[in-house]
């Protein structure tokens, strides 16, 4: 006689998974998306499989050298653009008039904060190049009162010769230019018509990355085992965000410590410290946000020139500069990266540091600044496959397990084990099992199986 409640064997055999749930009454909130099945890797592919590939991709790698360098980057950039392409998308735009429109409008965009930005840094480049003779002048005459000062205290040093050497060449590097900054020039020209070529060959792929985004996505998906259907489970959706979060959070960051580096700067010459910061705090604030983006020495060469024109007037206003902008970057390092940074790309401190000392090594300053997106590319990857892999374990079963099994053949007096019975569900988390599985597909716990025998 039935007691009118299905069993567990019951109740999965009658599961049928392609049935359709009802749809939720009104009011109802929505049943969350099942959870996709997990995919078990095998110890032979964790043996040969992956150590092969991990050598392969290596090998590829160092044979691509520029050419990875330039898809890298292509794809990065890609990646950041897509959600503007997708957004215009819905708007019933044609995805190459889409990709077009955002070219166009980066290009706008380009041009108008240089213009924006032009006229002022423009107007305190030339003010300050006006300066110099007068900067000169000032550093002459304390030079003059320090070689007087020897002089009265009979100590046989020469510094005002030495230093109006110094100086004069300074001014004639800044105002007049030599050869020297011809040959340069030339040089400089060079790496320009270079650089202007590498940007161009990144532009045309990224171009076609944009082109072909759908189709690449789908063949991403149909490499990775299969989420849950939602964007929050949807591997290229989490490696775009990933990369957009990066980009938000790296321009946040510059703006915060260019505008912080520009307030000080103001500050120092309303109060007299330095009283060329208040002139200059526009142009000396924007070039440090602009060297933040640069990683290591970005930091060192925004704080260059402001150290340099105190250190002409006055080695002690140079001091206190220093004081400022050492102040400056331990708050940039303490305080202001790990709360942006920890927000949008969620990664430890320390990967950081050694994504960032591995791009360095491997590319120089453009390995540096592809670093952190691919960090967080990395991250996500990981992520999303210990979601959805379990990797079979090494090793023979519990020695409780073994002891169970062979007590219980033994007290039913049977022969040797048939084949096992797996539980209807999961003892952890309650999923309903296959019949020949081996771990859950939900939560990659063990099925821990009871023998079955037959007597003879």
């Amino acid at each position: 006689m039935s007691s009118g409640a299905p069993t567990q064997d019951e109740d999965w055999e009658g599961h049928d998974p392609l049935e359709a749930e009802p749809p939720p009454e009104p009011g109802e909130r929505p049943a969350a998306p099942a959870a996709p099945e997990k995919v078990v890797v095998p110890r032979w592919i964790q043996l040969v499989a992956l150590p092969l590939l991990v050598i392969a991709l290596y090998l590829v790698a160092k044979a691509a050298g520029v050419v990875l360098l330039a898809f890298t980057v292509a794809g990065v950039v890609a990646l950041i653009l897509n959600p503007i392409v997708a957004f215009l998308q819905a708007r019933r735009f044609p995805r190459g008039l889409a990709i077009l429109v955002v070219y166009l409008g980066l290009l706008v965009s380009a041009v108008a904060i240089g213009v924006l930005l032009a006229n002022p840094v423009a107007d305190q480049a030339q003010k300050f190049g006006d300066d110099v003779p007068r900067i000169v002048d000032d550093a002459n005459n304390r030079l003059a009162d320090l070689q007087a000062y020897f002089d009265r205290k009979g100590i046989n040093v020469e510094v005002k010769r030495q230093g109006e050497t110094a100086l004069q060449t300074l001014q004639e590097k800044v105002v007049g230019g030599t050869s020297d900054i011809v040959n340069f020039g030339g040089q400089i020209l060079k790496s320009v018509v270079t650089a202007g070529l590498g940007l161009l060959l990144v532009i045309v792929l990224s171009v076609y990355m944009l082109i072909y985004g759908e189709r690449i996505g789908a063949a991403v998906r149909g490499l990775m085992p299969p989420g849950d259907g939602t964007p929050e489970d949807d591997f290229p959706s989490r490696i775009q965000r990933a990369v957009g979060g990066y980009l938000r959070g790296q321009l946040l960051f510059s703006v915060a410590m260019g505008t912080g580096a520009g307030v000080g700067m103001y500050i120092f010459g309303v109060t007299g410290v330095f009283p060329d910061g208040e002139t200059y705090a526009f142009a000396f604030g924007a070039w440090f946000g602009l060297m933040e983006l640069i990683p290591f020495v970005g930091p060192f060469l925004g704080a260059l020139p402001p150290l340099l024109v105190a250190l002409i007037q006055d080695p002690l206003t140079a001091v206190w500069l220093g004081i400022f902008f050492v102040g400056l970057q331990q708050l940039e390092g303490h305080v202001v990266a790990p709360y942006i940074f920890g927000h949008t790309l969620r990664i430890n401190p320390l990967l950081v540091i050694f994504a960032l000392l591995l791009g360095g090594e491997a590319y120089g300053i453009l390995g540096a600044l592809l670093a952190l997106p691919i960090a967080a590319m990395v991250r996500e990857t990981v992520v999303y496959l210990r979601r959805h892999l379990i990797l079979e374990p090494w090793g023979t079963p519990p020695a409780s397990a073994l002891a169970g099994a062979g007590a219980g053949a033994a007290a039913s007096g049977a022969g040797p084990p048939l084949r096992p019975a797996p539980p209807a569900r999961c003892p952890e988390c309650a999923t309903p099992a296959d019949r020949d599985d081996t771990f859950c597909r939900a939560c990659g716990a063990p099925l821990q199986r009871a023998e079955v025998a037959s007597r003879g």
